[in-house]
């Protein structure tokens, strides 16, 4: 039995660890969920367009970027002089630093939906293993391990979702299978080499099955209604599979008490994948089933002293851009170590929430038409079909043409809304082409229109 069981692990793990997470461009592998449920909450979720993806732990302290330096990979760059063991013990110790008394997840909640966001995924756990709950599981917690633990708000996810919920955000829940500082996951036996177990499982399965036990206590304390109600199960760390590590057994709990619940095991393709996550990209053609570019405002996912944020006007570009090929928008934004979003971060997100207070219905709700793109112009339909938007995308330091012109998508009687003001213009439709002009005065932005076909 036992040399059975070695061997079925060493198969388990010798095709599970050469997949390399990519191919989100293409179809292949994508599985659509049989659940009516889970079919009609993606659906929704695809309605929503535009979300935020919120980095927050230990790593905010330095502001650093999250886990990786942790890993021992020939990319990583760790200050000059350090150690291995020495950088991994300082890493560790900046749980003893992480006190955001300034925490306010309703200041994120108001910041997030000004800015036309209609959905949210916290970070519960990254692959540095510091737990943003308070899991009984495990010691290495903002709950347990820092000045924080005495704070009453010391269980943050809950009060994170709390502050979510009654704006009217689909939540979700960002886990790590991962677990870097998990004696199961990379055991002091052994050196850490590399982003994976750091040892054979076929050699010792008593580790391996510690610590799915481990990861499926966790994943029940996320997902079994302590923190109410979950719309999105957002699994990281794709040298991983989610079945490895028991989540075909959380999951079904997991839908009974949210009914619904998307599960994304990314970059995992099989059935536990309900939405692809290409990451820091937009594909390079439209896409026909659920996917999401999750993308940061500025360069790190976490918080970082003096960010290069995107423009507001590069973002709702590449939001038009995205909803145009078929998927929706998660954009990363890291709280400040005290625990609030930055006032430079919050003055973009205005510029645009007020955008898509005027023209977010050309992205709302809206499906892929076959003619989606012509140049910067990016085009979606209602539901029904009977309406068309177009977005032109401005680039950063250019300013609005005199006229917007496209080949197909014919306007009827040449009558277009532009909604960024309101104002109802006439548009040449000549051999299967359009031409229209641009009024004088338009703010410079992104142009969105409004026409049926």
């Amino acid at each position: 039995m036992k040399n059975f069981l070695i061997s079925a692990l060493s198969l388990l793990f010798a095709s599970a660890f050469s997949l390399t997470g990519q191919g989100n461009d293409s179809s292949e592998g994508y599985v659509r969920p049989s659940d009516p449920a889970v079919l009609e909450k993606l659906d929704k979720w695809q309605d929503l367009k535009f979300g935020v993806l919120l980095h927050w732990g230990i790593y905010s302290v330095p502001g650093i970027v999250e886990s990786w330096n942790l890993c021992n990979e020939d990319w990583i760059v760790r200050p000059e002089g350090s150690t291995y063991e020495g950088y991994k013990q300082w890493y560790w110790g900046l749980s003893k630093e992480f006190n955001p008394v300034g925490f306010n997840p309703e200041q994120w909640a108001d910041v997030f939906a000004d800015a036309g966001m209609k959905y949210v995924i916290f970070t519960t756990k990254h692959h540095d293993g510091f737990c943003m709950f308070d899991s009984e599981y495990t010691d290495f917690t903002v709950a347990k391990a820092g000045p924080f633990a005495d704070n009453p708000k010391k269980d943050i996810a809950k009060y994170v979702f709390e502050a979510f919920r009654p704006k009217g955000f689909m939540i979700g829940a960002y886990f790590s299978k991962p677990d870097w500082h998990c004696e199961w996951f990379w055991n002091p036996y052994y050196a850490t080499p590399r982003r994976g177990i750091n040892y054979k499982p076929e050699m010792h399965p008593d580790w391996w099955e510690k610590y799915v036990t481990f990861t499926k206590n966790q994943l029940g304390e996320i997902t079994g209604g302590r923190y109410g109600k979950l719309d999105i199960l957002w699994l990281d760390g794709g040298w991983i599979r989610g079945d490895q590590v028991g989540l075909d057994d959380v999951l079904p709990e997991a839908r009974r008490v949210s009914p619904g619940l998307i599960c994304v095991d990314r970059t995992i393709q099989g059935p536990n994948e309900n939405y692809r996550t290409p990451e820091q990209s937009v594909p390079a053609t439209q896409l026909k089933y659920p996917w999401e570019s999750c993308m940061t405002l500025g360069t790190d996912w976490g918080w970082t002293p003096n960010p290069r944020f995107k423009s507001a006007r590069r973002i709702i570009g590449t939001l038009a851009e995205i909803t145009a090929k078929g998927g929706c928008m998660v954009l990363g934004v890291g709280p400040t170590p005290e625990g609030i979003i930055e006032e430079k971060a919050v003055v973009i997100l205005q510029e645009i929430g007020d955008w898509l207070r005027r023209c977010g219905e050309s992205l709302y709700g809206t499906r892929i038409t076959d003619n989606y793109n012509d140049g910067n112009i990016w085009f979606n339909a209602s539901k029904d079909g009977r309406t068309l938007y177009a977005v032109y995308a401005l680039p950063d330091g250019e300013t609005l043409p005199a006229e917007l012109a496209w080949t197909g998508n014919l306007p009827s009687r040449g009558k277009v809304t532009i909604l960024n003001t309101g104002r109802k213009v006439r548009a040449t439709v000549k051999d299967g082409k359009v031409s229209l002009k641009l009024p004088a005065g338009l703010p410079q932005e992104p142009i969105a229109l409004k026409f049926e076909m």
